[in-house]
């Protein structure tokens, strides 16, 4: 049933005939408005968080425009509102350390302020989960525009895919394949319109995991952000929520978890970044519900990799919008989804997906042809990653899968960077390359360092992958043997802090297993002699993080007794 002007949020500030109410709507009309522009309207928060140092988001400032179109258009009341934007490129040490400022910033803003419905703009990496983790805990009508993915990079005629190539043309730089020339060629072409990584990076993962959680338009997650259709998608997102508020639909009336075993699902068959575990984990806390990560690996077992996407696969977002996006990706894998949950715009799942087609086979494979048999992701258990860890499988080399080599320890990301090119670094092709210190404390923020270089008397031998295990994160866009978000971190204690060179560790990807080789008191004693590091922040968010931020099983949110347990309305005094 139709809500009432008398029932909005924002008729709080703005209706009633006393003071307080008469201060709020003199300021509007300060600004130029009428008050039947705003009182009895649905105030709409366009959360943007477009910034001059974040070029994925360049655009929108101008999408911002047509929201505001779509807003006025279905009769209420929108107000630009900047959050946090955290950059994927420039923030250090971690633009992880910051989700969760963020993922505050938009609840805090959404609770203080007269808003009765919420359009979420944001796309890189970080800022999709943390606009979706702030407006999830405030719990009004809320939408997610996503920026959409930049047009495909361009080199000697050859597409490019930001992030896998940077990494695989680097490499062929550092081996003597390619010279200066090249490399600045390269890095003229690679990123050419505004927009988040055109390759299944952690963007693009995760908007079509938003999407598959169903808190977009349908099939809103993949359209490239130059193309005239995300104008009006934009325009879409407005009109829409109007329509959310009136109606009174919100995040917890569409997240459940079906809705997060959807996205888990999507997750696999996209072949979707090792980021995702550790965002989905910590946007289900918001709601309230726990996922843990069994749960993914479970759902990998049986679930196809279908995008042929880089970097497990040949293409890029836009070859994925064209031949019919994550429409026509969800319709091939329909039988695995609860196709009854409910999306923003009031349909289901399921009817959503009515009309989709795959227009290209290539890039959206069939069931019966795969790129993988099974999903793109592996949990690993063991003595060396107790409460797991996580290894990309679609995009690493299947003869290292099963592994078993000597560590060469790198105390933290300095010593690694110092020491990894060194003509004395005890290294071969089996040996198995630890970075610790690089978790959520030790990093901190867990930066993508997961991807650790090749030494680079081995690139020039031709080694172009090994085994790499750290307690960091790594670029969705990266590729390799590389296991991830190994937890307990090294900073607090855990295993990774007493490998030590030399020690046999061993990676069975089939079996789930990852283990260091070495006698349960071998590692008591050492475990005896570990110091733990002593605290490096007093004041400010920092010290805020480091109090609160939980392991990466756990999501890397902050640690509050009454997660997902709504906080009361403020007074209007």
């Amino acid at each position: 049933m139709k809500r009432k002007p008398q029932d909005l949020r924002s008729w709080r500030w703005f209706g009633p005939d006393n003071l307080r109410a008469f201060g709020h709507r003199s300021r509007l009309k300060q600004l130029g408005y009428r008050q039947e522009d705003f009182t009895g309207r649905p105030v709409i928060a366009i959360v943007n968080t477009w910034s001059e140092i974040n070029p994925c988001h360049l655009h929108l400032r101008e999408r911002a425009e047509s929201v505001k179109r779509g807003v006025w258009q279905a009769g209420g009341f929108p107000v630009e509102i900047p959050a946090f934007s955290i950059t994927e490129m420039y923030m250090k040490p971690s633009p992880m350390l910051y989700r969760n400022l963020l993922a505050m910033d938009t609840e805090e803003s959404l609770r203080s302020l007269p808003i009765d419905g919420a359009v979420l703009m944001g796309g890189c990496d970080k800022t999709t989960p943390g606009l979706l983790m702030g407006a999830i805990s405030m719990n009004l009508p809320a939408i997610y525009l996503p920026a959409g993915p930049m047009l495909r990079g361009n080199w000697n005629g050859k597409p490019l895919g930001s992030g896998t190539d940077t990494w695989k043309f680097w490499a062929e730089r550092c081996a003597g394949n390619i010279t200066a020339e090249d490399w600045n060629d390269i890095e003229n072409g690679i990123a050419r319109s505004p927009g988040f990584c055109m390759t299944m990076g952690t963007a693009s993962t995760m908007t079509a995991i938003v999407e598959a959680l169903g808190m977009t338009l349908p099939g809103a997650s993949s359209i490239p952000a130059a193309d005239s259709n995300h104008v009006r998608m934009a325009m879409n997102c407005g009109e829409q929520i109007v329509e959310m508020v009136w109606s009174g639909r919100k995040p917890s009336d569409i997240l459940s978890l079906e809705s997060f075993r959807n996205a888990i699902t999507v997750d696999m068959a996209i072949g979707g970044s090792t980021n995702a575990m550790i965002h989905l984990i910590a946007i289900a806390g918001r709601r309230g519900l726990k996922i843990e990560l069994p749960a993914f690996d479970e759902i990998s077992r049986h679930v196809p990799v279908l995008a042929d996407i880089r970097p497990s696969g040949r293409f890029l977002m836009e070859d994925f919008y064209y031949a019919g996006g994550l429409r026509a990706l969800m319709k091939e894998i329909r039988d695995l989804l609860h196709l009854d949950c409910l999306t923003v715009n009031g349909k289901t799942l399921g009817e959503n997906l009515a009309g989709a087609r795959s227009n290209n086979p290539e890039v959206i494979r069939q069931r019966s042809n795969p790129l993988f048999a099974s999903g793109g992701t592996t949990v690993l258990y063991g003595n060396l990653a107790p409460d797991g860890a996580v290894i990309k499988t679609s995009a690493a080399s299947p003869k290292l899968l099963k592994h078993t080599g000597p560590a060469v320890v790198f105390q933290d990301y300095n010593d690694m960077d110092a020491r990894i090119d060194r003509d004395d670094l005890q290294v071969t092709p089996d040996s198995v390359l630890v970075l610790r210190n690089a978790g959520p404390l030790g990093g901190p923020g867990m930066p993508e360092w997961g991807m650790l270089p090749i030494p680079k008397k081995l690139l020039t031998a031709g080694v172009r992958d090994m085994v790499r295990v750290s307690d960091a994160r790594m670029s969705g866009t990266a590729y390799g043997t590389c296991v991830l978000h190994v937890s307990p971190e090294s900073w607090i204690g855990g295993p990774l802090a007493l490998a030590r060179d030399g020690d046999p560790i061993s990676l069975d990807a089939e079996n789930r297993k990852l283990e260091l080789l070495v006698s349960d008191d071998e590692l008591d004693r050492r475990r005896a002699k570990w110091v733990k590091p002593a605290a490096r922040y007093g004041r400010g968010y920092m010290a805020l993080y480091a109090d609160r931020v939980t392991q990466a099983h756990l999501g890397c949110d902050f640690e509050f007794p009454d997660q997902g347990i709504a906080i009361p309305e403020p007074e209007i005094h």
